[in-house]
């Protein structure tokens, strides 16, 4: 099948590279001819495991290609996939203006069927203002092409991008068009043969159910944090906690992991988004939504001030500082919890000298020539002159480090350990003081 991917970036690179891995004709379109340079290079423009790969081997293979040129891309797929950035406006509401200029383009120079697919996180209603969008520039050609709208949202966790696409847990298709609907389900055939993984859903409910499921998962993190700060002033000890509920069959034990808070590109963004949908569409108030987007908030500053307890006034002081990626597996640092920490201790009069297995270049790029953020090579190397050990990311690297290392190298042996990755007894064996989130 010949598609098109209009937006190159995390969804729409990892979309076409797997859609092109089991036999399509792919075209990837970006306006940047930076990103686009990079890619017909080779390279890719983000941290993704098993992505460049893959990248590499369907390009050789001339399964996979990539242009700046819009008529080119518009000629080229039946199956225009629409995979650009939807950044939050101001008031928190999704910026479609992207999408929108991507629909246009596309009812601009068509010229036979095309089913124009949204793949981008976008609120309901997006999908009747694409086709809105269509007709408008079909109307002032004073041609009549049949088209279709679907709306297929992305389940892709940073990280395991690549896995998720390739072997999905669902296939949410929202649309009304049969023939769109055959065309999708050719699609993803190949991703699916050991039984039926997709699910077709009328256009409003297939964008809801991406809101709602980012939603859910946001909620739980929140409850977990708001529960592991009961617990340490209970005197209770989150992780038995974690292991008593998780062992519900109904609650199930995953997204149960407190820590500092929720980033990256997802859940801030489509927390706020379906917040301000509900406000502007409906006239609703989510208030569990907008309690867990204000829990988030407070938990990113938790640790400053945990580290404000311990030492006090911070000015001067120097910290280690290990990870700075929302996550592990991803360079990505949008909305990470190590920048509210970081501007934090800024703030307060300390610095830093940070690791991260990938997202240094990424704070370099943040944080510019920033002279009270330093970056180490190896984990260690961090340590040195450190009054004290952050742990913000849960890296496998930062799993089994050397303890009495540890407390050799810092001026006072204490670990703020955001993410809850050591057993306290044992750490606190080693003579170090381990300050960690609900234990």
């Amino acid at each position: 099948m010949k598609i098109t991917v209009v937006g190159s970036g995390y969804v729409g690179l990892v979309s076409g590279a797997c859609l092109a891995e089991v036999g399509n004709d792919v075209l990837c379109l970006d306006v940047d001819p930076e990103k686009i340079r990079i890619l017909e290079g080779g390279g890719i423009p983000i941290h993704e495991p098993g992505l460049e790969d893959m990248v590499r081997r369907n390009m050789a293979a001339g399964r996979l290609s990539f242009t700046t040129d819009i008529e080119q891309a518009v000629r080229h797929g039946t199956v225009q996939f629409i995979a650009v950035g939807t950044p939050p406006d101001e008031d928190g509401s999704a910026d479609l203006q992207y999408v929108l200029a991507a629909a246009r383009n596309i009812g601009r120079l068509m010229t036979d069927y095309k089913v124009v697919v949204d793949k981008s996180t976008v609120p309901v209603g997006t999908g009747a203002r694409v086709k809105a969008a269509l007709q408008e520039e079909l109307a002032r050609r004073g041609v009549d092409i049949p088209f279709a709208v679907v709306s297929n949202p992305e389940f892709l966790k940073e990280g395991a991008a690549v896995e998720d696409f390739m072997r999905p847990d669902r296939i949410i298709v929202g649309a009304e068009d049969e023939q769109a609907i055959l065309l999708m389900r050719a699609l993803y055939a190949p991703f699916q043969r050991n039984h039926e993984r997709l699910i077709v859903t009328d256009v409003n409910s297939a964008e809801l159910t991406k809101y709602a499921a980012n939603a859910m998962l946001a909620t739980r993190i929140s409850f977990m944090n708001e529960l592991a700060n009961l617990a340490e002033a209970l005197g209770a000890d989150i992780e038995m906690v974690r292991q008593g509920i998780g062992s519900d069959p109904r609650i199930g034990y995953h997204f149960l992991y407190p820590g500092c808070g929720y980033g990256g590109s997802c859940f801030p963004k489509d927390v706020k988004a379906l917040i301000r949908t509900a406000e502007d569409a409906a006239g609703i108030s989510l208030k569990v939504l907008s309690a867990v987007e204000a829990a988030n908030e407070a938990q990113k500053h938790l640790l400053t001030s945990k580290i404000r307890r311990r030492f006090g006034d911070l000015t001067g002081k120097h910290f280690a500082l290990w990870g700075l990626a929302f996550k592990p597996d991803t360079d990505d640092m949008r909305e990470a919890p190590s920048r509210a920490l970081i501007a934090d201790l800024f703030a307060a009069g300390a610095t830093i000298t940070a690791y991260d297995p990938v997202a240094m270049i990424e704070a370099r790029r943040i944080f510019g020539h920033e002279p009270r953020l330093a970056y180490a090579e190896q984990p260690m190397q961090a340590l040195t002159g450190a009054d004290a050990l952050i742990i913000v990311t849960e890296w496998k690297a930062f799993r089994s480090p050397d303890f009495a290392a540890i407390k050799e190298t810092l001026n006072h042996p204490v670990i703020f350990d955001g993410r809850n990755l050591y057993d306290p007894k044992r750490v606190r064996g080693m003579g170090i003081e381990y300050v960690a989130i609900g234990r």
